[in-house]
């Protein structure tokens, strides 16, 4: 039952819950036994039915009164219950952070001793948006004893908390209050006739039955009450705008809901994002190559002891400390604080810091400076696809491809060495160069490229060199400028030196960034030479790291103009990883009515726009449901409402549009005009997209209230399901709706204006076209499977045909049905193999729809097949090479 306007709930008797005491208070956890929350003493009982421990002792003498408490010690009393409520509000959250460094209490004024609540909570400290919330039990002992309190104790304690939680920006519901028993107190001043009158002396006198009756007191009796309150976050300080759309692509209002109206706030209270420079870095390279091992000393300051000391903690499968072969993605967070001390450019945060033990801590450290977050893939060529989603997806800044300086052919072979390709797959591997492997799909991917060489301490001089040669030659290769740093020649290093960058490293780093332009940050390769073991290089990586230009921030039209893609959302989302945690541990204790079941927190990273909580967005593309599109459409709602296929398309000289009919060469403004005027209408699937809206919102562990663009992070989602979507489970049962299952490769996205005045909906493809430079792409035939990747999308794709680019069409592109892309399937002439120019290969997708983006990178490998090798055994798995093509999409189908 609530409490409202300060009323007490209704009495109920401790006989009605059969409970004598509760267990001892628990030392961790959300639930807090507090015997009264009142800034002051409290008055001195004579008689108490639930304990004489706190009764005042015999007195044979009227004391003098105390001094009332002065504001200081109020203030210090009120500091200490609040950090006390905050510590148990974390204990109820994930990542909790344990500073209290943004604690904002209430100022007591002078001249009062007592506090009121404000009106509404201030706004929400970061953090507790994911806490379940603390459960507060006043008027019990830390032992469990029911001793109670007296109304007007009561009332006092349960505004005190009040107070005490809008500080924190949360709300107070009292579930129960309960007589426990009776008191009995002596007061001196009988005009004090008031139960719930202030008492300004806080030392009332008590005595004896003797002196008692040679005073001129009152004796009062009052029931003892115990009260158990909710203390939980209040979302009401976040913002829900009107910036989703409904599936079908119509503007979607708000609902008045009571769970919404708890997340409407102005647009002044959405707090700031952090401010921290964010640089994302992925790991790659041949296993054993020394990837995790080189991250293991720079996020902990450990020297590697040649058999995998330093990579202990990023190892999460027992099978990878058993065979310390890396096959999941190991992420680690570098923080770098700008120094301004005489021979020191910057101060390392990592683990090794003192007092940084999770990555809040680190963010907090590294406040105004930057943050490095490092992903680990795997190399083995069994877990290409782990490798590859490092390469491709979370949209690293920086690609560092780690090659061991003993990989060549004269390296001598040791304890810690670099093993062959023949060694790891055995006969297959002969000839086989792994590491070239790497690199080569590196460069095709034309992402900014740093090169580490490892194992320094392992490798002869002909070693070296043969492996310098070959990876200057394959850089020189694609008119790529190599830059090689030289390495510390430092002999002695140890692990308290790794905490710090030297000003000498930094201005040699300095001198190579100075080459760099921001508009091509792949012109120059940074190679530097490492060595775990030893701490060679270590400081001279952190100070690149620490340097490293970072890409500008990504708008919605990077790759294709608005007038050629007027379907873009207005914010976009890529999921990278799924989890089954609450989407807000405060959904769950919220009074109002939720489907618990609803909620979700998805990983990945903004492409453009910002999301903020409360805001209502649209997540797919999910399955469609059976019954929706005709039995002659395979592939899914690909008819618009014009009866005819929907096509996306773009060229590289922005001048072919084939959204309806247009001119070949229409000018700016009239390719705006026609594409808001003629584009069709499809309508998705039923199901394909839900609406939601999100509840958290954390940016590499660090709760905020908003994502900008270019950030990662994780967030935690609502959908929004009706009551009437409820399934009948019998005639006297009905089941909450389940949530949808989300994946790997969806997205988030709030509709752009245009969207919402146009009626357009997001549309997931069925297929798309994309444009290779590489002529042996021309290796893959029509018919054949393969695996590709875009942004967080992996899927398998059947080739539909392959034909020579068309710089311009003409014409109505979408009115041939004989095939599933509009033509019929073989009618274009197959390119030579290995012929100069630009190929265009049509793709099907096989499984899923996926969101694709116009004009973004497209890697697609050789699935199905043999590649390296295929296992022969029964439940062997077979091992694919990297080799690929990238091109880039010029035509979606929905």
């Amino acid at each position: 039952m609530s409490v409202s306007n300060g009323s007490i709930p209704p009495s109920g008797l401790l006989s009605d819950y059969n409970i004598i005491k509760l267990h001892p208070e628990p030392q961790t956890g959300p639930a807090e036994y507090k015997l009264h929350l009142l800034l002051r003493p409290r008055r001195k009982y004579t008689s108490f039915s639930t304990g004489t421990h706190t009764a005042a002792p015999p007195q044979s003498k009227v004391h003098e009164p105390a001094p009332a408490p002065t504001n200081h010690s109020r203030q210090h009393r009120l500091t200490q219950l609040t950090t006390q409520l905050l510590w148990r509000l974390q204990q109820s959250s994930p990542y909790h952070a344990s500073s209290a460094s943004d604690l904002v209490l209430p100022q007591l004024p002078d001249a009062t001793a007592a506090l009121s609540p404000p009106a509404r909570p201030g706004k929400l400290l970061a953090g507790l948006e994911s806490s379940r919330g603390a459960l507060y039990e006043i008027g019990v002992s830390d032992s469990g004893v029911l001793v109670g309190l007296t109304e007007d104790e009561m009332k006092e304690s349960l505004t005190n908390l009040k107070a005490m939680a809008a500080s924190l920006g949360c709300v107070v519901e009292v579930t129960r209050m309960v007589v426990v028993g009776e008191c009995e107190w002596y007061q001196m001043d009988a005009s004090m006739d008031t139960l719930g009158a202030e008492v300004e002396n806080l030392s009332l006198i008590v005595g004896t039955d003797e002196s008692r009756g040679q005073s001129k007191g009152q004796v009062h009796h009052a029931k003892l009450w115990v009260a158990e309150a909710l203390v939980t976050p209040d979302l009401s300080s976040v913002k829900t705008g009107t910036n989703a759309a409904s599936p079908n692509g119509s503007p979607r209002p708000n609902i008045a809901t009571p769970e919404l109206d708890r997340l409407r706030a102005p647009d002044s209270t959405i707090p700031p994002t952090s401010a921290t420079e964010q640089l994302r870095v992925t790991l790659t390279g041949p296993t054993t190559s020394g990837k995790s091992s080189l991250l293991g000393t720079l996020s902990t300051a450990t020297l590697d002891n040649g058999r995998g000391k330093s990579r202990l903690s990023l190892l999460k499968h027992r099978h990878e400390l058993a065979s310390g072969v890396t096959s999941s993605v190991a992420q680690e967070l570098l923080g770098y604080r700008f120094s301004t001390a005489e021979g020191t450019a910057a101060e390392v945060v990592n683990y090794a810091t003192g007092n940084v033990t999770t990555w809040t801590d680190i963010h907090a450290r590294s406040e105004n400076g930057r943050l490095v977050f490092v992903s680990d893939s795997a190399g083995h060529p069994r877990y290409r696809r782990t490798t590859v989603r490092g390469l491709v997806g979370w949209a690293p800044h920086w690609t560092l491809l780690c090659i061991a300086a003993d990989d060549g052919a004269n390296a001598p072979h040791g304890a810690g060495g670099t093993s062959s390709a023949q060694e790891i797959l055995g006969t297959i591997g002969v000839g086989i160069d792994l590491s070239k492997a790497h690199l080569d799909l590196c460069l095709q991917l034309e992402k900014p490229l740093g090169i580490v060489i490892t194992k320094l301490d392992l490798a002869s001089r002909a070693s070296l060199r043969d492996t310098l040669a070959k990876i200057l030659s394959a850089i020189k290769a694609v008119g790529r400028s190599p830059a090689i740093l030289q390495p510390d020649q430092t002999k002695n290093i140890l692990e308290s030196d790794l905490e710090t960058v030297p000003q000498s490293d930094a201005d040699t780093v300095r001198k190579i960034i100075n080459t760099m332009t921001s508009g091509n940050l792949t012109k120059v390769v940074p190679i530097i030479m490492t060595s775990a073991a030893k701490g060679t290089g270590i400081r001279m990586l952190h100070s690149l790291l620490s340097s490293l230009p970072i890409p500008n921030i990504p708008t919605s039209h990077d790759y294709v103009g608005e007038a050629l893609n007027p379907e873009q959302p207005a914010c976009l989302f890529h999921v990278e990883d799924t989890f089954t945690l609450p989407a807000a541990f405060s959904m769950q204790t919220s009074h109002t009515k939720t489907h618990l079941d609803a909620g979700t927190v998805v990983a990945g990273y903004l492409r453009f726009g910002s999301l903020s909580i409360g805001d209502r967005i649209v997540v797919g593309p999910f399955p469609a449901d059976h019954d929706s599109g005709s039995d002659d459409d395979a592939y899914g709602a690909l008819s618009s409402s014009h009866g005819t296929k929907t096509f996306r398309r773009y060229v590289n000289d922005d001048t072919d549009l084939a959204l309806g009919r247009s001119s070949s060469h229409p000018s700016a403004s009239e390719l705006s005009r026609i594409a808001k005027r003629n584009a069709p209408a499809p309508s998705a699937p039923t199901g394909e997209w839900n609406n939601a809206h999100i509840v958290s919102i954390r940016n590499l562990r660090l709760p905020v209230h908003r994502l900008e663009a270019g950030q990662i992070g994780t967030i935690g989602i609502v959908f929004d399901m009706s009551d009437e979507e409820e399934v009948s489970n019998g005639p006297f049962e009905r089941l909450q709706p389940q949530a949808p299952r989300l994946r790997k490769g969806m997205v988030l996205a709030i509709p752009s204006h245009h969207m919402k005045e146009t009626g357009l909906s997001l549309q997931a493809a069925s297929g798309f076209t994309a444009s290779f430079e590489d002529g042996d792409v021309n290796s893959v035939t029509p018919g054949s499977l393969v695996v590709i990747y875009i942004a967080s999308v992996r899927a398998s794709a059947r080739v539909i045909r392959l034909m020579r680019h068309v710089q311009a069409h003409t014409g109505d592109d979408t009115g041939d049905e004989d095939g599933p892309f509009g033509e019929e399937e073989g009618d274009s002439e197959t390119p030579v193999f290995g012929s100069d120019g630009i190929t265009d290969v049509t793709l099907e997708l096989m499984t899923t729809r996926e969101w694709i983006e116009l004009g973004s990178q497209v890697l697609i490998m050789p699935g199905g097949g043999q590649g390296l090798y295929y296992g022969s055994e029964r439940g062997e798995k077979g091992v694919a090479g990297l080799e690929g093509f990238v091109g880039k999409v010029i035509e979606v189908v929905d």
